[in-house]
């Protein structure tokens, strides 16, 4: 047991890389919170003004363009989510390991994709 302890121990970046990757995901954390206020506040705007009530189906670009927002505003709301919780594996110290494999994430992929929590062999299916 002891032996494998001292392995995942061994299997996770130092607390200056982890240090490192919170101050991108917080950056990117910011951005997105931003993004998403905004796109939040259009949709409370659209929903608010009664010159953007739907009148039937005329309207179909009005509609299209509230559908969109919706999409994108439950988008970005899932991205929030996933760098906050990426902040939370820093916090635990988990952060980097894949969860199939339990090897670490490449320091590139975790630098494009911060809160990703497969490592590319594993999310293409592969073994390593």
């Amino acid at each position: 047991m002891d032996a494998i302890k001292q392995t995942r121990d061994k299997v996770r970046y130092s607390d200056s890389e982890l240090a490192m990757f919170k101050v991108l995901i917080e950056k990117k954390l910011a951005r997105a919170k931003e993004q998403l206020n905004y796109f939040q506040s259009q949709m409370d705007d659209f929903i608010d003004n009664p010159d953007t009530k739907m009148k039937g189906l005329s309207d179909a670009a009005g509609i299209a363009e509230n559908e969109i927002l919706g999409n994108s505003t439950e988008r970005l709301s899932k991205h929030v989510t996933h760098l906050e919780n990426a902040l939370f594996r820093i916090e635990n110290k988990t952060y980097g390991i894949c969860r199939v494999t339990g090897e670490l994430i490449d320091k590139k992929r975790l630098q494009a994709v911060p809160h990703a929590t497969l490592s590319m062999e594993a999310k293409l299916g592969r073994k390593k």
